[in-house]
């Protein structure tokens, strides 16, 4: 190989040893750059620097208890991507023909004369042809939007013909907290105002969240804002177990999750964050879990005065070979049920370390091991 070809080629690969290092490249990228790599010394070793750079940070922990703030920036650049990359992958719509397009051209070339002309077309809309109209009109009110209380139920037909045209979390100052105001599109507009705390309100916020595909994503970003105060709600947690399974978005998935953060140690919950672990295709999301779980895991420790989680004492060795006259109590039962819970978050972990096809979930889930610590018994 000649030096100038040599010289061509590194400049195309040097660029991409940094996400080589990461392992975010194609397999057809990788074939060439370990091509490359075996023939060139210069590249090998910028390689070796990156990989590293990247042992040096993942050697970095951020402290208990505490998420860190570079694992959460990639996570939103990861998930700002992914929906900028969707937005560009829809066909964009095919401009028509525009009969009046002389118009607006003649117009930006005479901004002055334009701007006269407007003036008099909308006085003369205001004073002649608005009264002509509104006087040739049946004399209704279904295009005026109807203030609601959240107190008032909506039906559930009014629910499934709504459309929400914005949320506002503050709607005047001095607002309580928790105070919402929905403006809904339907047969007749409406602005539902009322508190988080109201049942009914609970219910016009969960069904957005429940029918994601119905709704844009920034309103079901907004609803899952107002309710997160409220992830303790029966009602409030099940649409937020469903938006962290099921919804497309995974901004909303992320936001569905991290409304749960508190109740991480109940068992539904707990399912749901292994689940996404498990099936969810967004690296930022899986590496949001991880430190949900670490974060769950360490307060449990903490509320338990104890680093590790011991065995019962005076549990039978087989519970199936216990005898009748063995009893265990509901704190015993409840710490067994914690300690199988603790073993399927560390098992998932592990597998996450050694399979994730994301190297950063797995330096990730690496480092979560280590501040979990060993789980010996006592």
């Amino acid at each position: 190989m000649s030096a100038a070809v040599k010289k061509s080629r590194c400049a195309n690969i040097a660029p991409i040893l940094v996400f080589y290092a990461c392992d975010e490249v194609s397999e057809n990228e990788r074939k060439l750059i370990d091509e490359h790599l075996a023939v060139c010394v210069s590249c090998a070793e910028q390689l070796t620097g990156e990989r590293a750079l990247w042992e040096a940070m993942d050697a970095v922990n951020p402290p208990a208890g505490e998420i860190n703030s570079a694992d959460a920036l990639l996570s939103q650049c990861r998930s700002q991507l992914a929906e900028t990359l969707d937005d560009l992958s829809v066909t964009p719509v095919r401009e028509h023909w525009q009969p009046f397009g002389w118009v607006r051209r003649w117009m930006a070339l005479r901004p002055a004369w334009s701007g006269a002309m407007l003036v008099v077309f909308g006085v003369l809309l205001g004073a002649e042809v608005m009264p002509w109209l509104q006087s040739g009109l049946p004399s209704n009110n279904n295009g005026r939007a109807v203030n609601v209380l959240a107190s008032q139920k909506l039906t559930d037909d009014q629910l499934a013909k709504m459309a929400v045209a914005g949320i506002n979390l503050a709607p005047w100052p001095n607002a309580a907290p928790g105070t919402v105001q929905l403006q809904l599109r339907a047969e007749q507009p409406i602005v539902l105002s009322g508190n988080v705390d109201d049942s009914n309100m609970r219910r016009v916020l969960t069904y957005v969240v429940e029918n994601g595909e119905r709704f844009d994503a920034g309103v079901r970003l907004d609803c899952l804002d107002a309710l997160k105060a409220q992830a303790r709600d029966a009602q409030v947690r099940k649409a937020l177990l469903l938006a962290a399974r099921k919804d497309q978005n995974p901004a909303v998935r992320m936001k569905a999750l991290e409304a749960l953060k508190d109740s991480a140690a109940d068992d539904a919950v707990r399912e749901a964050m292994l689940d996404a672990l498990a099936h969810d295709a967004n690296p930022g999301v899986r590496v949001e879990v991880v430190n949900m779980l670490v974060h769950s895991l360490e307060h449990e420790s903490q509320g338990s005065n104890m680093i590790s989680y011991p065995k019962l004492a005076g549990a039978p060795e087989n519970l199936d070979d216990r005898s009748d006259d063995v009893q265990i109590s509901s704190s015993e039962s409840s710490a067994m049920t914690s300690n199988a819970s603790v073993e399927k978050v560390i098992r998932t972990l592990e597998e996450l370390e050694k399979r994730d096809p994301s190297r950063y979930v797995r330096l990730r889930s690496a480092a979560a091991l280590r501040q979990i610590g060993p789980r010996e018994p006592q």
